[in-house]
């Protein structure tokens, strides 16, 4: 999956925004997609120090890490497709889950950036970043394409538009087949469509969009590396082949502006119908001896939403201003169950809980020029959140709740001297919890009683950074940033309960750097390296540690330790890119994950993975393009993604001490219930080719 290589056509897209701190940035949907990618999601790694991977189907959501954040699905990652959002709070798989599979990545017009919480228009999910996809309204000519590749990867794509009274129409489609290099292929079959109308332009004008999205596969979920030394299974192999899901979205969603030399206003609207399936076994034999752990989650919701602002242009004092005033409302109606499962088959119930969840956020900015070389930059939001929860098996963890959270904002930018910026910015944001945590009661497991969650968990993060274009073609910015996260409790979409974690701290740095020294000719790398530890003892894991004594392959990494599980300490990445618009092309990039503690003691660690993809093709004159992407070009043996945490194999010493054929367990409780500790492992594929043949007309 890869650009183009045809004009990109037009948008209706807002304008890139003018810069309010040194790491906000706007790419464009040509420079997306001349980059060799391999699934829609890795199109968003054209924000420096993101890392997209995945641990599952390729139909499932991917997983995110960002400024030493394990974001999981998308947690205070916020991601809106044509002003629609693709988190999911209250989720059946993990709060603020955010699936792009839905997402064209050749529609793509524009992707503006934003990192930390300095921006009163971003509410939930957004105080590590926020990332704003625009798509085309047009295209210059009709284009199709046709790929195929290694491990049964075929795709079909095409797109076309026209005029239609006084806008123009546009069409898209596409369907995509996979088998990925597992023992127990992904069988991924995958079904898009893209209608859209628009008038006018991204300042005055409207668009009518509605999307169609289906898929379904098998999955090669992560397996622990005991597995794979000890010869039971490959190194593609499952270890509970029936694992996968299936998923739908369909919405409808419009965008309208309207501009004047006194201001301008701009509104949306969305319409989202989704579903999703998965079945997971990510324990294997740890509380099911016979039929195994597998789970199914399952997430059916409707949700609508809308957003309206204002800018007015103004003076005050004799210094011009730009003050911003909107609101945003989101409304979901959600069912949510989480079952025991085997085989894809009902064994129990766990939880099923219908969920009513809504919220308003109001905010206001002010933009003072003071000098043509220093601006400041004011802002706050309000947001209030209400949720009902009814819980089918568990009156108990039924309930209302409901909350709300100021968070101000402030920055200041310096410059431009010598055609560099200096920018201030601090804020606060927040994230929302699932709703069903913040009505809890009662384990669905045993009955014990849990700790409810906080409805909403404030941020707060600072950022000082300079963004220099002084030498010619080249755009250079350096951000040193903090991210403080308030103490929290989460809810635990796998279990259907809560868990504690402690307040959070991230001191970081990144340095992002494009040059363009010819027309045909792009140089690219960034790197970002961040210190994530947590504040304050957690005296739960030191009694959780105490209990295992004795067993150490239990116990190892399960001390008491200030390590944020998952949080990368080095992300770099590397480019180049060559070609005209007709003739030869190409591009090279390297990607480089770093480790990443497993445990918060630290004990298990996680490989590095650095990957080098690449790109080499024709385009002719006439439009036609033929090409070839190749991904881990170096075959590099290592992880996509880590984890460590305890699980049985029935070929286990401890499986026969807790679950003998006659008579009481032998071991521990505590020791049973933790399993065996280890790394537990998601390969990177190997070396793939994909060849592409589109053409124009």
């Amino acid at each position: 999956m890869a650009g183009n290589g045809s004009k990109p056509g037009t948008s209706t897209a807002a304008a890139a925004p003018t810069p309010v701190a040194a790491s906000e940035k706007t790419v464009s949907g040509a420079d997306v997609n001349a980059r060799p990618f391999s699934r829609p999601a890795e199109a968003l790694e054209v924000v420096p120090g993101l890392i997209v991977t995945q641990h599952s189907g390729d139909g499932k959501a991917n997983q995110y890490f960002l400024r030493g954040v394990n974001l999981d699905h998308g947690t205070d990652l916020a991601v809106t497709i044509d002003g629609m959002p693709v988190n999911m709070r209250t989720h059946g798989h993990g709060q603020g889950y955010a699936d792009l599979n839905f997402l064209i990545p050749e529609l793509i017009s524009t992707v503006n950036i934003r990192k930390g919480p300095y921006f009163a228009d971003e509410g939930d999910f957004s105080s590590v970043g926020s990332v704003h996809v625009g798509l085309l309204d047009s295209v210059v000519r009709t284009m199709a394409s046709i790929s195929a590749g290694s491990f049964g990867y075929r795709r079909g794509f095409g797109v076309t538009s026209m005029k239609l009274g006084e806008g123009t129409l546009l069409v898209a489609g596409e369907a995509q087949t996979y088998n990925g290099p597992w023992e127990n292929p992904d069988e991924l079959r995958k079904l898009n469509g893209v209608m859209r109308y628009s008038q006018g332009t991204a300042t005055d004008g409207f668009t009518l969009t509605a999307m169609a999205y289906a898929n379904k596969w098998n999955s090669t979920d992560q397996v622990p590396l005991r597995a794979i030394a000890s010869g039971e299974i490959g190194r593609f192999g499952a270890l509970d082949p029936t694992d996968g899901g299936n998923a739908s979205r369909f919405s409808l969603s419009g965008n309208w502006a309207r501009s004047d030399d006194a201001g301008s206003s701009k509104a949306n609207f969305y319409v989202i119908r989704s579903s999703l399936n998965l079945w997971n076994d990510f324990t294997y034999y740890l509380s099911n001896p016979v039929d195994g752990d597998q789970f199914h989650q399952h997430d059916d919701r409707v949700l609508g939403g809308f957003s309206a602002s204002h800018t007015f242009n103004h003076q005050f004092a004799g210094l011009r201003m730009e003050t911003e005033v909107g609101v945003q409302s989101r409304y979901d109606n959600v069912q949510v169950d989480l079952n025991n499962s085997v085989r894809r088959q009902f064994a129990s119930a766990i939880r099923s809980d219908a969920v009513k969840e809504g919220s308003v956020g109001v905010f206001a900015q002010n933009t003072v020029f003071w000098t043509d070389w220093l601006r400041t930059t004011a802002g706050w939001r309000g947001d209030y959140y209400d949720t009902s929860v009814v819980s089918a098996f568990a009156p108990a963890n039924s309930g209302t709740a409901n909350a709300f959270i100021g968070s101000p904002k402030v920055g200041l930018v310096l410059g431009p001297f010598a055609k560099t910026e200096l920018f201030l910015n601090a804020g606060e944001g927040f994230h929302s919890n699932d709703a069903r945590g913040v009505t809890i009661t009662e384990s669905p497991s045993d009955g014990a009683a849990v700790s409810r969650s906080p409805f909403l968990v404030k941020t707060k993060g600072a950022e000082v950074g300079l963004r220099s274009v002084l030498i010619p073609g080249l755009t250079s910015s350096v951000a040193l940033f903090m991210l403080d996260s308030a103490s929290e409790i989460l809810f635990s979409g796998d279990a259907g309960d809560t868990e504690a974690s402690c307040p959070s701290r991230r001191v970081g740095v990144e340095w992002t750097n494009d040059y363009r020294p010819l027309p045909w000719l792009t140089l690219e790398g960034d790197i970002a390296v961040t210190r994530a530890r947590f504040r304050g003892d957690n005296a739960d894991q030191a009694a959780a540690y105490q209990d295992l004594a004795g067993y150490p392959a239990s116990q190892l990494g399960n001390a008491p330790g200030n390590h944020i599980p998952g949080a990368p300490e080095m992300i770099a990445t590397t480019g180049i890119r060559l070609g005209h618009n007709t003739g030869w092309f190409g591009a090279l990039r390297y990607r480089y994950f770093g480790p990443r503690p497993l445990t918060e003691d630290g004990a298990f660690v996680s490989p590095a993975a650095g990957l080098l993809n690449g790109q080499l093709g024709y385009r002719f004159a006439n439009g036609w393009r033929i090409q070839l992407d190749g991904f881990n070009l170096l075959d590099n043996k290592t992880d996509q993604i880590t984890y460590a945490y305890g699980s049985l194999l029935k070929t286990d010493s401890l499986f026969a001490m807790c679950f003998p054929s006659a008579g009481a367990p032998t071991a521990p409780r505590a020791v049973c219930q933790t399993g065996i500790m280890d790394r537990v492992l998601h390969p990177v594929e190997p070396l793939a080719l994909r060849i592409t043949v589109a053409g124009a007309f």
